[in-house]
């Protein structure tokens, strides 16, 4: 936490109420990135008292931030998050750390199933982090046996390791995390439920997440164009289950970002400088998992006890015991991670990829690897 003492400039949260943002969403005017940056200091000192930091939290959410109010949040929390960079550079997989309530977390066993194609994988959660509290990455590594509340040095020897990283936020972010009362007060989410996820504790140069909306898809890469510390490649989003970036079976879009663009020829200096999501390198398609022989739909992968099953579920898949709709919805969400490292040039190629490890075995020695770390 920041001491008392710190200086700010003139923009106190109650001001930014009563003159910019608190007027309700359809009058409400956008902060500018200079405003954004001294409230989001002021926050994460602790400076402004609860009933204002309440109300704050609550307008944004009520109008909407804008990308530039966002990139400049990011900025404020990553120039507080501790990075350990692995010698490799993997797939930055940023699920909602409030997890997950009624359907299973498959991102650690596709993680590792990517990790053994070739594409290593970062993932990294809270421990019940509001307004959700539900299991994420965390409770299911922690279900498997794999140490969990580690340095972030010691998550960068585990990728180069084992090609999976778990990093636990309040060891890389503990500035966000010294915010969970109060956030847990709140009810409902704020735009640090957001932020959060695009931390990239790893600096990874690929970012993969989820969306409802593409709209939100958009959203986030115009935040990470605005953003003055994230330098990214690329970004790949999918529909996910419950938010969180487990692809959601069934017809589904997904919208990928390229900085380098997507033709031949690759982007123009202005595309580069713009390259936004309306710049040419932003592109939406749909995949109906049907296609891929795959008949499944979202109640085939609910599941009572999420950390729990889903760490059976891991397991029983990675070691070729088990088949159906989990073991498919594995393999695809596996394949869209070697997709986004860009190791395979289509999610079919990803299929065949992810099915070879899983049939070989080499995916379960990863979990086997992960453990033993």
């Amino acid at each position: 936490m920041a001491q008392a003492t710190q200086e700010f400039g003139d923009w106190p949260l109650k001001r930014l109420m009563t003159e910019v943002c608190g007027s309700g969403h359809k009058s409400a005017d956008d902060l500018t990135r200079a405003q954004a940056t001294e409230a989001f200091e002021r926050i994460l000192a602790g400076e402004p008292d609860p009933t204002t930091l309440g109300a704050f939290w609550l307008s944004n959410r009520w109008k909407r931030n804008t990308p530039e109010e966002l990139g400049a949040y990011v900025d404020v929390m990553c120039d507080r998050v501790e990075y350990a960079e692995p010698d490799v550079d993997p797939v930055d997989c940023g699920a909602n750390y409030d997890g997950k309530g009624r359907t299973a977390i498959l991102g650690v066993a596709a993680g590792a199933v990517a990790a053994a194609a070739g594409t290593p994988v970062v993932v990294h959660s809270g421990d019940r982090v509001p307004t959700q509290k539900q299991d994420s990455y965390k409770h299911v590594l922690d279900e498997l046996g794999v140490h969990t509340e580690l340095t972030p040095s010691d998550s960068a020897d585990m990728v180069d390791e084992t090609g999976f990283g778990f990093y636990y936020q309040p060891a890389f972010n503990p500035a966000i995390d010294d915010l969970f009362d109060r956030r847990d007060q709140m009810g409902v989410r704020t735009f640090v439920n957001t932020v959060e996820t695009l931390a990239n504790p790893a600096g990874a140069s690929v970012h993969l997440g989820s969306f409802y909306h593409l709209a939100f898809a958009k959203k986030v890469v115009d935040t990470f164009v605005e953003s003055e510390f994230h330098d990214l490649d690329r970004v790949l989003m999918f529909q996910g289950m419950e938010g969180y970036d487990d692809v959601r079976p069934g017809y589904t879009k997904v919208a990928e970002w390229d900085a380098a663009g997507d033709g031949a020829g690759g982007a123009s200096e202005g595309d580069a400088e713009a390259a936004g999501s309306e710049g040419a390198s932003f592109t939406d398609f749909e995949i109906e998992t049907a296609d891929y022989g795959m008949d499944l739909e979202e109640e085939d992968l609910a599941v009572d006890d999420v950390a729990v099953e889903s760490a059976a579920i891991t397991e029983e898949v990675l070691a070729g015991e088990r088949d159906g709709a989990f073991a498919d919805a594995v393999a695809v969400n596996a394949a869209l991670r070697i997709y986004a490292g860009e190791d395979v040039d289509s999610i079919e190629e990803g299929l065949d990829a992810a099915r070879e490890v899983i049939d070989d075995g080499s995916a379960y020695d990863v979990l086997e690897a992960m453990r033993e770390f």
